[in-house]
């Protein structure tokens, strides 16, 4: 067996059971929050593929730091977007009447 790989094994499951826990124990309400969270807290593992990267030598290093560095960079961004989404729908929605506050003068005049 390689040499620290029981290690790497017993962290590995000790995550699954935390994250296992933490997410059965989240109110169905607050899923969509804690999952863009954990989506753009993947920038985290983007730095890290690329500080892998940098010390990859072989052909199937850089090939795995490509992917890694693909799948980090998709939660990243996906965490983003869904925040994004997320937030607009506690927005309040437009009036059609309400005035233009992006500061663009649409020259209709008004009644001041």
């Amino acid at each position: 067996m390689v040499p620290g790989a029981l290690d790497d094994l017993t962290v590995f499951l000790l995550s699954l059971l935390v994250g296992f826990e933490v997410i059965s124990r989240v109110p169905a309400t607050l899923h969509t929050p804690l999952m863009s969270a954990a989506n753009a807290i993947h920038g985290v593992v983007l730095v890290g593929a690329m500080l892998i990267a940098v010390t990859a030598d072989t052909p199937a290093g850089y090939a795995l730091v490509l992917v890694a560095t693909a799948f980090a960079a998709m939660n990243a961004v996906g965490g983003y977007v869904v925040t994004d989404r997320m937030l607009q729908m506690f927005r309040a929605p437009r009036r059609a009447d309400a005035p233009d506050r992006t500061g663009t003068d649409t020259g209709g005049g008004g009644d001041r």
